[in-house]
């Protein structure tokens, strides 16, 4: 058994993007984010690694600080490949705010990370993968759904400074200008629009896998004084059938377990769940 790290995002592909993609939108989140790093390096040299042993890949894992590194892991379970990789980023002093994943490993690489490095564990947030392959419309309310542009920047920064303030429990805070702006240009955000032009729900999309399997949807956001009057049913349903109409086998995206309306609502709309995924958080030790 032996690990490897990767300089090269390309060359972390090349290994474990072959396992990764037989179960894609599974691993959409390990796959979105290393494979984004091909075209939007990250500002810290991301940390990429894979254990393999005779067999093959036992474990991949992804991390772009500050954010939580993410992981995968083969059917064997191995405490010992999860061990090595915590051994590597402690090794060489990374630090490492918390970790993402399916539920049994996130748990194990939590319980090995606090007992090699003496940080204490704190749970963060429980969510759920969903994915929609033919959207159930919603009941119908006033509006339309279309691309945010540069005039909207300013509300967009808002929104997107709110979502993160409101969904991350981790306390991780990004730079709600760069992502707005950056999806603005990308033609990735997308608002919902009243008669009167007034805007009231946000969506976006990211995370493309290859070959047009399937698209994440991220970033879903109403106003308070907005909510429970369908907009980000209809934002959202409007726009995973106009994913799906460009090409798409499927759109996907994770929920908050706590938030039992969003659950309800994606569920409403034909998203069905595929996978838990949980966080927990590590805290420094004074």
């Amino acid at each position: 058994m032996f690990i490897k790290t990767y300089q090269n995002v390309n060359d972390f592909l090349d290994v474990a993007r072959p396992i990764l993609q037989r179960y894609e939108v599974e691993n959409s989140l390990l796959l979105g984010v290393s494979t984004r790093l091909r075209t939007v390096p990250n500002p810290d040299q991301p940390y990429l690694a894979t254990v393999a042993d005779a067999d093959g890949l036992l474990v991949a894992a992804c991390m772009t600080p500050p954010y939580n590194i993410i992981l995968w892991e083969s059917d064997t379970h191995s405490d010992a490949a999860l061990a090595l990789v915590v051994q590597n980023l402690a090794g060489n002093a990374w630090a490492v705010s918390g970790v993402v994943a399916p539920i049994a490993v996130a748990h194990r690489f939590a319980t090995l990370w606090s007992k090699e490095t003496g940080q204490p564990v704190r749970a963060g947030m429980q969510q759920r993968l969903f994915e929609v392959k033919q959207v159930v419309p919603p009941r119908p309310v006033a509006g339309r759904l279309r691309l945010a542009t540069a005039n909207d920047t300013a509300l967009v920064v808002q929104w997107v400074a709110a979502f993160h303030a409101e969904a991350m429990s981790n306390g991780q805070r990004s730079d709600a200008q760069q992502i707005a702006v950056t999806r603005i240009q990308n033609r990735d955000i997308y608002l919902w629009e009243l008669h009167d032009t007034r805007v009231v729900t946000m969506a976006s999309k990211t995370r493309p896998l290859g070959k047009d399997v399937s698209i994440t949807i991220a970033l879903v956001y109403t106003p308070p004084v907005e909510r429970g009057k369908g907009y980000a049913s209809n934002c959202v349903a409007d726009l995973s059938q106009l994913l799906l109409a460009s090409g798409w086998r499927s759109c996907n995206l994770f929920t908050d377990l706590a938030n039992p309306i969003s659950n309800s609502i994606y569920q409403k709309i034909g998203y069905s769940p595929l996978c838990d995924y949980n966080e927990y958080r590590f805290q420094s030790v004074p």
